[in-house]
């Protein structure tokens, strides 16, 4: 394994804990700014909303310079953020502090994407991003509840100091280990921009937005189904999520590997699964076991689609591929967002604590029926051309290819 891929995986997870982190701190964090659990929940969304906006700005602000020393730029920022955090004497200062630090979350993701498909062979890369994500992944489940737990004995400051200093040690691995001459910055703005083009980069966006959107869809009440529904007690619930936490892991691991063998098939599997998963747990919610179950499927099969779609995107955005990851970046958060929203609206409408979970299979299903379109469309197009389809990972840098939406 690149040792580069490593640093990347480091740099993932403080991003991740510093997201995720501060979920579990809420309450710790209203009290100290004398502010409502509602004001406070802001650190959260507002965190989310800089994140889709950085994944686009930042990186199209970036696409000239080397990406090496993009990230470690990145990761100042990332410092500066979580260092105002830790020190932040108002609310306002707080808010900033988590805005600084989100505006480099998607163009770390994005282009680090692009540096990690670049440590390795053409039928490789997805798991190179995989690995990288793993990062992301081990944040849920040991460093949100390792995080929550220092804060809650030492203060929530401490927390963020601690981010802090995982900032400057992947900060530092970066420097070190990743090649100089892996990173070589793209042809600027308007080649980047030409991704677009394809038709199939906005179906594989789509897909990301509704398939991550029907995960979250479930997953962000999931504390009142577990509680309301399932009959867990509620200091139970961080362990749970656990759970789920390993389901993420492991899932991540498994579709890296699987989307190197088999990219459109693996996630129009992944997928099919996924519905089948929220199905079954909504309609098992009641029973213990058979949560628990649910809980590691449904984190394994919601983030074995990661690698394999940002691995798509970055496939048919030929060789300009680092805007439209970043954009991918973004599309995922517009899908916690977008699965947030609509189970708050099952809710609200008196449908009980399973209806998040049936709203997230219902947008999991149009996303695997935009999945089988484009896919069908990818397969029409590269048989006119006398092609095979992209059923193997291809090498993004090195063979540019266009799949248009037939």
């Amino acid at each position: 394994m690149p040792a580069g891929l490593i640093a990347l995986a480091l740099g993932g997870f403080g991003i991740g804990l510093t997201e995720f982190v501060i979920m579990g701190l809420l309450p710790e964090v209203a009290a100290d700014f004398q502010v409502s659990e509602a004001s406070a929940g802001w650190f959260i969304s507002g965190y989310a909303l800089s994140v889709a906006v950085g994944a686009l700005l930042v990186t199209a602000a970036v696409t000239r310079l080397p990406r090496k020393q993009v990230l470690i730029g990145l990761l100042v920022l990332f410092i500066a953020g979580n260092f105002l955090s830790a020190i932040a004497d108002s609310y306002a200062a707080m808010m900033i502090g988590r805005i600084i630090a989100a505006l480099c979350h998607g163009a770390f993701f994005g282009i680090g994407s692009v540096v990690a498909a670049s440590l390795v062979p053409a039928h490789k890369k997805a798991g190179a991003i995989a690995i990288m994500f793993t990062g992301l992944t081990a944040a849920n489940v040991l460093g949100v509840p390792f995080g929550t737990l220092l804060g809650q004995n030492f203060g929530w400051r401490s927390t963020f100091w601690a981010i802090t200093a995982i900032g400057v040690v992947a900060l530092i691995g970066i420097a070190l280990m990743v090649p100089k001459a892996s990173t070589e910055p793209t042809k600027g703005l308007r080649s980047e921009l030409g991704a677009f083009k394809s038709g199939q980069v906005w179906l594989s966006i789509m897909v990301t937005i509704l398939g991550f959107g029907g995960m979250f869809g479930a997953f962000t009440y999931i504390a009142f189904t577990l509680t309301e529904v399932s009959g867990f007690e509620s200091g139970a619930v961080p362990w749970l999520l656990v759970l789920f936490g390993v389901g993420l892991f492991v899932g991540n691991f498994l579709g890296g590997k699987a989307a190197d063998k088999a990219l459109d098939k693996s996630l129009i599997v992944i997928l099919a699964g996924l519905v089948a998963v929220l199905v079954f747990f909504a309609l098992t919610a009641s029973n213990s076991i058979a949560t628990l179950v649910s809980l590691a499927l449904m984190g394994g099969f919601g983030f074995a689609t990661v690698p394999g779609l940002q691995m798509r995107v970055m496939h048919f955005a030929s060789t300009a591929p680092t805007l439209a990851s970043g954009a991918n970046i973004g599309a995922f958060n517009l899908g916690n967002a977008l699965g947030a929203w609509l189970g708050g609206v099952t809710i609200t409408a008196g449908l009980g604590y399973t209806s998040p979970i049936w709203a997230g299979a219902g947008i999991t299903v149009a996303a695997l029926l935009v999945m089988l379109a484009a896919a069908a469309a990818a397969a029409a197009a590269a048989k006119r051309r006398g092609v095979a389809a992209p059923a193997v990972t291809p090498d993004v840098e090195r063979e540019p290819r266009e799949a248009p939406v037939a």
